[in-house]
């Protein structure tokens, strides 16, 4: 794994602290477009390591929810301040781990997480766009179908050099928070 804009590798983060005797719980982001589960995933990934579930849906500014729910995308400069609230959100908790469910679509927004969180787990839903758009219908979510499209086409999966794993969700939530809770105690051991 490489350094990422003078952050250093992941892996070297998680061995110093280990080295240093600091305590450094699981941060895991949950990731991907809308309708793949982050949420559910997530707040189950987050009860299975006994740690603290937060939506990062929630940490958007007032402005991007009411563009979304408006079925308008929302740019890069939109995403900005959004993104530091998520990084700062699992910085900020580092000492007793937390799970956030994130859309993180891009590597540049990864890094950008990063930057405040470098330690953390990326396990990204992965679906067809027909599996993705029947899971949007469901009360209660905010992002309408018709952007859908636009997330997908938006959408980078995690790289080789990124820290994380892809799942499809055609396996249960249960079965998915059961291999991130997996992979997230061994890395945070």
């Amino acid at each position: 794994m490489t350094a990422v804009q003078g952050i250093p590798p992941r892996d070297a983060i998680l061995e110093a602290s280990r080295t240093e005797g600091a305590s450094v719980g699981p941060l895991v982001v949950v990731m991907g477009v809308s309708g793949s589960g982050k949420s559910t995933v997530g707040a189950l990934v987050a009860a299975e390591l006994g740690v603290v579930f937060v939506d990062g849906d929630a940490l958007h500014p007032a402005a991007n929810v009411a563009k979304m729910a408006s079925g308008i995308p929302l740019t890069d400069a939109d995403r900005e301040p959004w993104l530091d609230a998520v990084g700062r959100t699992l910085a900020d908790a580092a000492a007793d781990g937390l799970v956030l469910a994130c859309s993180a679509l891009k590597r540049v927004y990864r890094d950008r997480i990063r930057s405040h969180a470098p330690a953390t787990l990326f396990a990204e839903l992965d679906g067809t766009e027909e599996e993705l758009a029947a899971r949007m219908v469901r009360p209660g979510h905010f992002m309408p179908p018709s952007l859908l499209a636009s997330q997908l086409a938006t959408l980078q999966p995690l790289q080789e050099d990124e820290s994380g794993l892809r799942l499809h969700v055609d396996e249960t939530p249960e079965a998915l928070a059961a291999t991130i809770a997996e992979r997230a105690r061994a890395d945070f051991r």
